[in-house]
C-alpha cells in the first residue's frame, strides 16, 4: 500500500522543525501530502525527492521564513490544522487557504487553543483562509478537546513544542490517532502520558531522524472489504500499519463473521507494522445482527464510516451509526452523501442528523453515482459497485487522487489477479 497520509504529513512537518536532514522513506503518494511539502517549500524548508522517498532539511523550531504569498493547502484540513500549530510560533504573518472543499470546513476548533497560547488567528465565520500572526512568546496551557480530534491534538501538541512550560491536552471523549506523540517519541521528544492526558514540556529542540513509513490501513481498507465480502477471494495487504487506533476497522469485520487476521505484527520507527489476511466469505451465510456504532467507537472509525455503510448492504444485519455528526464536516458530507448514493442503489436508508440507518442484505442496483468530490465515497462506492447487479458509473474518480491516485489501478490489478 501506498505511505500511510497520516503519519507522511507528520513526519514531514516534524523533519522541517528538527535540526539536521531527515530521510523518509515510502512517504505518501497522495495530493494531500504533496500539499504539505508544497507548504513546507513555501517557508523555507527544502527536500529532496525521490519517487517515494524525500529527503528533508530541517531548520530548526523556529526556522520558517515568512511566505511570499498565502500558503495552499490544497483539499488538506490536515496540512492547514497542524501548520497552524507551527506557524503560532514563527514570528511573522501568513494566510493559509485550500480549495472549495477546504474554505467550507470548521476551522475554530484549532485557532481556539492556538489563541489561548498567545497566537492571533484571524478568520470568516470560522473558516478559511486563515490569517496566522504567530509569536516567540506562546504560553503553555492544558486544553480539554471539545471534540474527539486527532488534528486538534496534533495541533496543540506542536505548538507546545515551542511554548514555555507543559502543553497538556485532554481526550476526555475518547483517545484518537496517536501518530503524533509516537513520531514525538521518535524524534527524541520527550513525551508524558497519564490517563486521558497527553503533554510535552516546551521549548523543546530535537534533531533529525529516518522515519518508515508503513502502508496506509485506511486506504487498504476498501481492499479488505471487498475481498471479505466476496467468495472465494484470498488478499494479503503486506507490511501495512497496526495502529491500535487505526485497526478498530479490522476488529469490527472480525465481529461480524468476517475471515480477517494479522500476522507478522512488529514496531518500526515506534509504529506497529504487519501483514493483513482476508479470505472471502458469503455474508448471506452469517447469523442476523444489530450493529451499532456510537460513542468512542465512531472516532476510531470515522475515515471508514461510509464504506462499513456498503459493507452492511451485503450482510443479515440491522446497522446503524450515530454520535457521527462529525462526517457532516468532512471533504463532503459523508453522512448525506453516503445516504444519497446507496439509496440510488435501491437501499432503503434513513437518514438522522448524526447518522444513518439500514437493514441488509440489499441487492444493490447499478446506478450513475457522484463522488461529490470526495476521495473516501468514490472508494466506498467502487467497493458497493462490485455488489451490484450490473455496471455502475462513478462520476468525477480522479478524487482519489487527494488520497490514493491508483487506487483504481490497484483494484483491477487484485481483481484481474483473482
Amino acid at each position: 500500500m501506498p505511505g500511510d497520509k497520516s503519519i507522511s504529513h507528520r513526519a514531514a512537518i516534524l523533519a522541517a522543525i528538527a535540526n539536521g536532514s531527515s530521510r523518509l522513506v515510502n512517504y505518501s503518494t497522495s495530493e494531500d501530502c504533496a500539499s504539505t511539502l508544497s507548504c513546507l517549500r513555501q517557508l523555507g524548508i527544502t527536500y529532496e525527492r525521490v519517487e517515494n522517498e524525500i529527503q528533508v532539511n530541517g531548520e530548526g523550531l523556529r526556522g520558517f521564513k515568512q511566505p511570499t504569498s498565502e500558503l495552499n493547502c490544497g483539499n488538506s484540513g490536515t496540512t492547514m490544522r497542524l501548520l497552524l500549530g507551527v506557524l503560532a510560533a514563527q514570528p511573522f504573518e501568513s494566510i493559509l487557504t485550500g480549495d472549495a472543499s477546504l474554505l467550507s470546513r470548521p476551522m475554530t476548533r484549532v485557532a481556539r487553543p492556538l489563541e489561548l497560547m498567545g497566537a492571533s488567528v484571524s478568520s470568516k465565520d470560522g473558516r478559511p483562509p486563515l490569517g496566522m500572526s504567530g509569536t516567540s512568546d506562546l504560553k503553555a496551557i492544558s486544553y480539554k478537546l471539545p471534540v474527539a480530534s486527532a488534528q486538534v491534538k496534533s495541533c496543540v501538541l506542536l505548538a507546545g513544542l515551542s511554548a514555555h512550560g507543559r502543553t497538556e491536552v485532554i481526550e476526555s471523549l475518547g483517545s484518537t490517532r496517536d501518530h503524533t506523540e509516537r513520531l514525538l517519541a521518535w524524534f527524541g521528544v520527550p513525551v508524558t502520558q497519564s490517563n486521558e492526558s497527553i503533554g510535552v514540556a516546551g521549548p523543546v529542540e530535537f534533531d533529525s531522524n529516518e522515519v518508515k513509513i508503513p502502508g496506509d490501513v485506511s486506504s487498504a481498507a476498501f481492499f479488505i472489504a471487498a475481498a471479505a465480502l466476496l467468495p472465494g477471494s484470498e488478499l494479503v495487504v503486506t507490511n501495512v500499519g497496526l495502529n491500535p487506533t487505526r485497526i478498530h476497522f479490522l476488529s469490527l469485520l472480525r465481529s461480524f463473521g468476517l475471515d480477517v487476521a494479522r500476522n507478522n505484527v512488529r514496531e518500526v520507527c515506534n509504529e506497529p507494522m504487519g501483514e493483513i489476511v482476508v479470505r472471502g466469505i458469503r455474508g448471506d451465510s452469517l447469523p442476523h445482527q444489530d450493529i451499532q456504532l456510537t460513542g468512542e467507537a465512531i472516532s476510531q472509525l470515522i475515515d471508514e464510516l461510509p464504506l462499513l455503510a456498503v459493507v452492511a448492504t451485503q450482510l443479515d444485519c440491522r446497522f446503524e451509526i450515530r454520535d457521527a455528526r462529525e462526517l457532516r464536516y468532512k471533504e463532503s458530507d459523508r453522512i448525506k452523501t453516503t445516504v444519497s448514493n446507496l439509496r440510488l442503489m435501491g437501499a432503503e436508508v434513513e437518514e438522522y442528523d448524526d447518522g444513518l440507518t439500514l437493514t441488509g442484505p440489499i441487492k444493490l442496483h447499478p446506478a450513475r453515482l457522484p463522488s461529490f468530490g470526495d476521495h473516501r465515497i468514490a472508494m466506498a462506492f467502487a467497493v458497493a459497485a462490485l455488489f451490484a447487479t450490473g455496471e455502475c458509473e462513478i462520476d468525477d474518480s480522479d478524487c482519489v487522487g487527494i488520497s490514493f491516485p491508483n487506487f483504481f489501478q490497484m483494484l483491477n490489478r487484485v481483481i484481474v489477479a483473482g
